[in-house]
């Protein structure tokens, strides 16, 4: 956006290659620095469009989770996912798209008698983001297969993690068939001469006052109100029936390595905004662990850049405790065309990171009893074990 170009700011821009060598010069005559990050950019989206022959049916025995999926094979992909761990995990309708697309989302968690708290993650809000859908992929992936861990199993006992693979379907679809780059959702506008809305600037927080715009052609076009958005009214329907037990409010996108924090519009910070920084540095901590990759934290309108109507922001103002945005990478040199040879390091740092915050929310927010009388019973097993050795020496 043209508001956030400051003077010192890196800034990221895509040119045609016709016209290349006159940007270069304007740069040049002006003695502004820069460095070419992709020479063919479309030769790395080429690299990424990987389709399975339809004659091959994608099944969860063969499911390729470091390349990009297009949403035919999601919806299939979650279809079987469903079936295979029924036990666990509940497909829900969330609500239809403007080209009448199916939203779903999974409810992961043992079944209980008990109110449980809740973590909810959206994915895909923006359409050329890719690796976020990717990651909610992994994520569900990884949840399952380690289920049996003493502290997923005590979270899954009194946690539901909703989770959302791709909520702007219509958008991502067209990113997929048509425009590779396409972010907004497909609704038309101005009698169909300009077509989509930023659904991150969609939701009822400081709307559309700053970094957003009331032109329809722009990429962060906010709608024609708080919520006119299908996919923005589904979340706050579900959200709002919930919202007391959700604990966790993250939103996955790319690109820029950061973990943001309320808020986008103002530099006012939530009520535990001291306990929210706490929480995503140590998560940022630990993701650095994984591949040595480093995020930023803090405040979208401190680290990054001012914005309004997002999701984060909204999630405070309604009361849910934590509240973030997960910014995945990188940082530029491939941008939203990130290879598909970075998904798997993006999700297992991603993956840690938020197994880091859980962690803290088995500490300090659940029963976590039932986890000290695995490693308590661990304990007694290995004293006994001891014991016989020692016994059986003399």
């Amino acid at each position: 956006m043209i508001e956030d170009i400051t003077a010192g700011r890196e800034i990221h821009v895509r040119i045609p290659f016709t016209h290349v060598r006159q940007f270069k010069k304007h740069l040049l005559q002006q003695m502004l620095p820069f460095e070419i990050l992709i020479n063919d950019v479309q030769e790395v989206l080429d690299q990424n469009f990987v389709i399975e022959p339809k004659n091959q049916k994608v099944s969860l025995s063969n499911y390729d989770y470091t390349k990009y999926h297009p949403m035919e094979e999601i919806y299939d992909w979650m279809k079987q996912i469903e079936e295979k761990h029924s036990d666990l995990v509940k497909m829900h309708y969330l609500g239809s798209t403007f080209e009448t697309r199916p939203i779903y989302y999974f409810k992961i968690g043992w079944p209980s008698d008990k109110t449980k708290k809740i973590v909810f993650m959206d994915c895909g809000i923006h359409a050329r983001e890719w690796i976020a859908v990717a990651y909610c992929q992994w994520f569900v992936k990884e949840i399952l297969l380690n289920h049996k861990d003493p502290l997923l199993t005590n979270i899954l006992t009194q946690v539901d993690f909703f989770v959302v693979p791709v909520l702007n379907i219509d958008g991502y679809v067209y990113s997929w068939t048509t425009e590779r780059l396409w972010r907004k959702n497909r609704t038309p506008h101005n009698n169909g001469t300009c077509y989509g809305v930023d659904l991150n600037r969609n939701f009822n927080s400081a709307w559309c006052t700053v970094g957003a715009s009331t032109n329809c052609s722009s990429l962060t076009f906010c709608g024609s109100a708080p919520e006119s958005e299908r996919e923005t009214k589904a979340v706050v329907s579900l959200i709002e029936k919930t919202k007391k037990n959700i604990l966790f409010y993250l939103g996955i996108h790319s690109y820029g390595q950061y973990i943001l924090l309320p808020y986008g519009s103002t530099k006012n910070h939530s009520a535990n905004h001291k306990e929210m920084m706490d929480v995503a540095e140590k998560a940022v901590a630990d993701l650095k662990e994984k591949h040595n990759n480093l995020y930023k934290v803090g405040p979208s309108s401190v680290v990054l850049y001012e914005n309004s109507g997002s999701t984060c922001d909204w999630a405070a103002d309604i009361g849910i405790k934590f509240s973030y945005i997960f910014e995945l990478r990188d940082n530029g040199t491939y941008g939203f065309q990130l290879p598909k040879e970075q998904i798997r390091p993006t999700c297992e740092e991603t993956m840690t990171a938020v197994m880091s915050m859980m962690e803290y929310a088995n500490k300090m927010y659940l029963d976590n009893s039932a986890v000290a009388a695995t490693f308590i019973g661990r304990n007694v097993l290995f004293l006994c074990a001891v014991c016989v050795y020692y016994v059986s020496m003399y």
